[in-house]
């Protein structure tokens, strides 16, 4: 699974011009599952992000996870993330799993996330989404869960 986080101040996504999720600190995750990908990778991604230390502690250090702060997830999915651009000038994403395989591991991804974390709001899978956001930092962050 591929996965790039945000740090936010605030993030929501519309979806029909009505918001869908809305989170204020916290973490936007922008999220794409790619053929072999499996509930059990999904679960280390969602760990990961939990735990993963991109918060400042009173020193200004990177030192707080989201758990720590008690920040917001906005879970968002995206099979952009797997675009292939090495040959000419139109991406190719045919290495994103297939949309009802990449819908159930969106599924998973948000199952999880709600049964460890309290603060979890998403957008809809495959639905044209506005993500607006005030990036904190900034501070962007790529993962991929082999």
């Amino acid at each position: 699974m591929i996965a790039l986080l945000q740090r936010v101040r605030q993030a929501r996504v519309e979806v029909d011009g009505e918001v869908a999720g809305r989170i204020d600190q916290g973490l936007l995750m922008l999220v794409c599952a790619e053929p072999t990908d499996t509930e059990a990778q999904a679960g280390r991604l969602v760990d990961k992000v939990l735990k993963l230390r991109v918060f400042s502690d009173q020193a200004g250090k990177m030192n707080l996870s989201l758990q720590d702060v008690g920040g917001g997830l906005l879970v968002v999915s995206q099979f952009t993330l797997a675009a292939d651009t090495a040959a000419g000038n139109r991406p190719s994403f045919s290495a994103a799993a297939p949309p009802a395989q990449g819908e159930a591991l969106y599924d998973a991804v948000l199952r999880l996330a709600r049964e460890r974390h309290p603060l979890v709001q998403a957008g809809r899978f495959g639905a044209d989404m506005q993500v607006h956001l005030v990036n904190d930092g900034p501070v962007t962050i790529p993962l991929r869960m082999p």
